[in-house]
């Protein structure tokens, strides 16, 4: 068996089972983060019945409050699909995660197509490929038996915890607010887990996104008009617990809210 298929079906194994991941056999595992990509788009042809198509994408490690935490210095993508993105206001089951975490974040919604051919992208010009913003809560599973240890090739393969979203209302960019100066603020249980401001993202939003369009580039994909981008999160994971409350407010763009019953 293809050594890339093998990979994707022992990590789809345990999705499905929720089942924590350790580290993946010698002779399959990537061997570095080119290798976790293509695990990655394997997996994601894998999972479709599941977790239904690929709308868009979320970028890790984006702020140097996650890049310390998760001790990766660049940014690391994976996928959003449709079963996974919620509306303000949900309730998600505990049961349906390994352990859920949440993270503070601008969301964005893409007005046009981002082909390879056009590359390199810039972060001033993925200001005119946005439609909307949105509040969002990224939901992350950790879905492994210890991910310090796992290495970025795997988390990669396995979508970089990767769970699905929350999302608010949108904010059509004509009026948007500087999102430099957004500051995001995480609340669980009325009390304070985290701020920061879309600054401490890779300095700009725009930036994260211009990063993922150039990286799907080089592999010869490219982002779509109606497309759902996570840029990163303003503050350090959250860990839930079931029965917990959720609010992420962002300033100028809105709030959003959830409940892990």
């Amino acid at each position: 068996m293809d050594k890339i298929l093998a990979a994707a079906k022992f990590i789809a194994s345990r999705r499905r089972s929720r089942a924590q991941l350790d580290a993946l056999p010698a002779d399959i595992a990537p061997r570095d983060e080119a290798e976790g990509y293509k695990v990655q788009r394997a997996l994601h042809d894998l999972m479709r019945p599941q977790v239904g198509s690929l709308v868009g994408y979320k970028i890790g490690c984006t702020s140097k409050v996650m890049q310390e935490y998760l001790a990766i210095p660049h940014p690391c993508g994976g996928g959003v699909f449709e079963k996974g993105v919620h509306d303000s206001g949900v309730k998600l089951g505990a049961s349906d995660y390994v352990r859920v975490g949440v993270e503070c974040e601008i969301a964005v919604k893409l007005a046009r197509d981002l082909l390879p051919t056009e590359q390199p992208f810039t972060a001033e010009w993925m200001h005119e490929a946005v439609e909307a913003y949105y509040p969002a809560i990224e939901i992350v599973d950790d879905r492994y038996v210890k991910w310090e240890t796992l290495g970025a090739p795997t988390l990669i393969a396995d979508d970089f915890f990767a769970a699905g979203c929350v999302l608010g209302q949108p904010v059509p960019r004509a009026s948007a607010p500087d999102l430099l100066k957004v500051k995001g603020r995480a609340v669980v249980n009325g009390k304070e887990e985290g701020r920061g401001t879309g600054a401490d993202v890779l300095g700009h939003p725009h930036h994260a996104l211009a990063w993922l369009a150039n990286h799907l580039a080089a592999e010869g994909r490219g982002l779509h008009a109606g497309q759902l981008v996570l840029t990163g999160s303003l503050v350090k994971t959250v860990w839930l617990n079931a029965g917990d409350h959720v609010r992420m407010e962002l300033e100028g763009l809105g709030e959003v809210e959830a409940t892990l019953s």
